[in-house]
């Protein structure tokens, strides 16, 4: 893909920022039309389920690793064998797998090494035909958020307190912090197809934490009532930013939230795929459990099938 020269990048980048705070401010919370500029290893494995000559790397934050989930594999980054790039692995056959999603994860640690795991960039070799990427959250602020809103809840148990904490300047922050983290995501995927140009990339979305119809579940999940819906689209707004950027670079999108809708944190605990701020499975606070992991990986499954 040809980006032009320093000052055509620049000047794209700032478009697409504009782009981004645009379609977010506006709430339109829909599917980017953009047409991808490329499609990246179109080729490998299509409508067969196996692919035992692909290499797989996976990058991402903890809604890959999949911290507590039974088996965990590597303390340092709270990874386990049952996360959704492990099942994807093993239902596609591939040849060659490595997960390097760590939890607390951040677009920075696709550069540089977070305790003993390397940059997650390292994994992404010129022979490397599949990558999918889950990053984003943590740095427009995942775990700050629902800890900040959790905390202010007591304030106003029938109101927004958290909505007017974000919105205190005339401005939501959450919104801002969205379209600030839109180029680093840019980044890392431009960086991913230098590096594996034969690759196809996909950029998984996040799932759905809170009732898709703003309704809330005080207090197994400790926010203020007209709060919820407002958490709930800062989630969409997040993942329309995540479809977009993989538009603009000719990777495929994952969208795991419509699968996930009806198994959020506030569900009984036999239908919940995402925990509450208390798990009762297996799972770290407000992230997948193991069937929530295996729901994100039937939704990469079926894209794979998909040619377009």
């Amino acid at each position: 893909m040809a980006y032009g020269t320093p000052s055509d990048g620049s000047a794209r980048r700032h478009r697409r920022k504009a782009t981004v705070a645009a379609a977010l401010g506006g709430c339109a919370l829909v599917a980017a039309s953009t047409t991808p500029a490329a499609a990246h290893g179109g080729g490998h494995g299509h409508g067969s389920g196996h692919d035992r000559g692909t290499s797989y790397v996976a990058l991402g934050d903890s809604y890959t690793s999949g911290p507590v989930i039974p088996t965990q594999v590597d303390a340092n980054c709270a990874r386990s064998d049952h996360n959704y790039p492990s099942l994807v692995a093993a239902a596609r056959h591939v040849s060659a797998f490595k997960d390097v999603s760590c939890s607390g994860a951040t677009t920075a640690e696709m550069w540089k090494a977070q305790g003993t795991n390397g940059p997650q960039l390292d994994a992404v070799q010129r022979s490397i035909d599949l990558v999918t990427v889950q990053i984003g959250g943590n740095d427009v602020g995942f775990s700050s958020i629902i800890g900040t809103c959790a905390t202010l809840s007591s304030k106003d148990l029938t109101g927004n307190p958290c909505q007017q904490y974000y919105n205190a300047s005339g401005t939501d922050q959450l919104t801002v912090d969205i379209a600030q983290t839109a180029p680093k995501v840019d980044k890392v995927l431009r960086a991913i197809h230098a590096r594996a140009p034969h690759a196809r990339i996909l950029v998984v979305g996040y799932p759905d934490l809170l009732p898709d119809d703003g309704s809330g579940c005080y207090p197994t999940v400790p926010f203020a009532a007209k709060d919820f819906p407002y958490l709930r689209d800062t989630g969409k707004r997040l993942n329309l930013m995540l479809r977009m950027v993989a538009a603009w670079n000719g990777a495929r999108y994952v969208d795991t939230y419509g699968p996930t809708v009806g198994h959020d944190m506030c569900k009984t605990p036999a239908d919940r795929w995402i925990e509450p701020l208390q798990p009762t499975s297996p799972a770290a606070p407000a992230h997948p459990n193991a069937k929530g992991e295996a729901a994100m990986a039937q939704t990469v499954l079926e894209r794979l099938e998909r040619r377009y």
